[in-house]
């Protein structure tokens, strides 16, 4: 029998990675995890966690303005940058312990530096070499910033969590997630902020009708919009820059961000020279089981970019660990996974978006309904929420939920359990709503939309 140094060597400390490092090792796996950059990957360090924090810091102005209407007279506020990413750096740096008690105690040997993948079952770390049975790549993804004059200039999402100050101005390009979370984060915290997008509508896979609703509320809240436009070039000038537009025109901006999607981050590890079969955007191939090509090797996460989520990222390392080494298969079941996004209005969704519902089913029936929450009536803000249902007819199986408003994320969670359930319309209309809630609009919804 061939003696390894570990059964498991996994490269890559966010989430997937940890998951699947610790629950090997409480199997009995000999375990080593290396990390070049930070414990917790992306989603801790410059991804869900701290872009959470900075949302939650960016709603305090409209929750000022809004307890006028309640009897509240709140004084001169003022805002500190600061001291706002201070605490927020203190806070990721008790998650770092926290990860690294985790993996210690679980008995994880944790190895810091660049991994280099020399063969099929042998990895170097700093000049150190060390042979394994399997490898793990949970790698995940990397900001795309594409090749334009001045790219030098630009910043990603990664560099925005360590601004040593606030622009007065920002452009933001991009129409995804991490454009519209941005942007509602810079815009309450006092930046004039523009999204440019090339496309014509945000979100693209998301709902049509949250879409339009979110640029509409967005636009309510001063944000700017681009549609339609790209950036073609960034130049110096001074303490701002002159960013040139696809249409001929400029703008003046103090800052440039591109939220122009993410790559897998599975280049420089010694993978293409081990022959290990990347697919045409550069991300790791693997089959149902997470393995690649090359059978000793494994990747999951958002270096397989299938579906890139931190949650999605966890089950993919349970449901490997549970193949290698419990002889139980428990596959991912990556149908009507829940998502968010903390735009301002926030997006909660789950199941299928309209359009897709009427590419697979022929009998589609859609509940809407738009509204000013209770709070906003007292408080005299203009935000409003949405919610939609989406069912098929025949069967009044409810196929899709998606809501924008206040505690959309918090809410689409209880929703994704009732449609993994099967539950029907029939069912939600059955269900008594807790009063007074946004939540129970989900089961007074009456009338379809033609």
């Amino acid at each position: 029998m061939i003696h390894y140094d570990y059964g498991l060597f996994v490269i890559g400390a966010g989430s997937g990675g940890v998951r699947a490092a610790r629950l090997a090792s409480a199997q009995g796996v000999k375990v080593a995890l290396a990390e070049e950059r930070y414990l917790g990957g992306t989603c801790v360090n410059v991804g869900c966690v701290p872009k959470k924090l900075l949302v939650y810091a960016s709603r305090f102005r409209d929750e000022f303005d809004a307890s006028a209407g309640f009897g509240w007279t709140v004084g001169k506020s003022t805002f500190n940058w600061t001291s706002l990413i201070a605490n927020k750096n203190k806070e990721i740096e008790r998650l770092h312990v926290v990860y690294n008690n985790l993996l210690q105690n679980s008995g994880v040997s944790i190895i810091t530096g660049k991994a280099q993948v020399l063969d099929a079952h042998n990895v170097a770390v700093k000049g150190k070499e060390f042979s394994a049975q399997r490898i793990l790549i949970a790698t995940g993804g990397w900001p795309f910033v594409p090749d334009i004059p001045g790219k030098q200039h630009i910043v990603t999402s990664n560099d925005m969590f360590f601004l040593e100050q606030l622009p007065k101005r920002i452009i933001i390009v991009g129409g995804g997630y991490i454009a519209v979370e941005f942007a509602g984060i810079l815009n309450g915290l006092g930046v004039e902020t523009t999204i440019c997008h090339r496309g014509h509508k945000l979100l693209s896979g998301f709902d049509g009708d949250l879409c339009d609703f979110l640029a509409h509320e967005m636009t309510k809240k001063g944000i700017k919009f681009l549609f339609n436009t790209d950036i073609e070039a960034v130049v110096s000038s001074g303490d701002t820059f002159d960013v040139q537009l696809s249409d001929d025109s400029k703008i003046s901006t103090d800052l440039v961000m591109f939220a122009t999607g993410r790559t897998p981050n599975s280049t420089g590890f010694g993978l293409e020279e081990l022959g290990v079969e990347l697919d045409s955007e550069r991300a790791i191939k693997v089959n149902s089981d997470y393995q690649t090509n090359v059978t000793s090797v494994y990747a999951l996460g958002d270096v397989t970019n299938r579906v890139n989520l931190t949650p999605v990222a966890i089950a993919e390392g349970v449901a490997l660990v549970n193949k290698l080494y419990t002889n139980q298969s428990r596959p991912v079941d990556y149908d009507n996974i829940p998502t968010a996004v903390f735009s301002q209005p926030p997006i909660g969704t789950v199941g299928l978006t309209e359009t897709k519902a009427r590419e697979k089913y022929p009998d589609i029936d859609i509940y809407m309904t738009r509204f000013t929450p209770m709070k906003n009536t007292l408080s005299d803000q203009d935000e409003k929420t949405l919610m939609k249902m989406v069912v098929v007819r025949s069967t009044d199986q409810v196929v899709g939920i998606h809501m924008v408003g206040t505690d959309a994320p918090e809410i689409i969670q209880g929703m994704a359990v009732a449609i993994r359930a099967g539950a029907t319309k029939a069912v939600f209309d059955s269900t008594i709503g807790i009063h007074p809630t946004a939540a129970e609009e989900f089961v007074t919804l009456h009338g379809t939309m033609p």
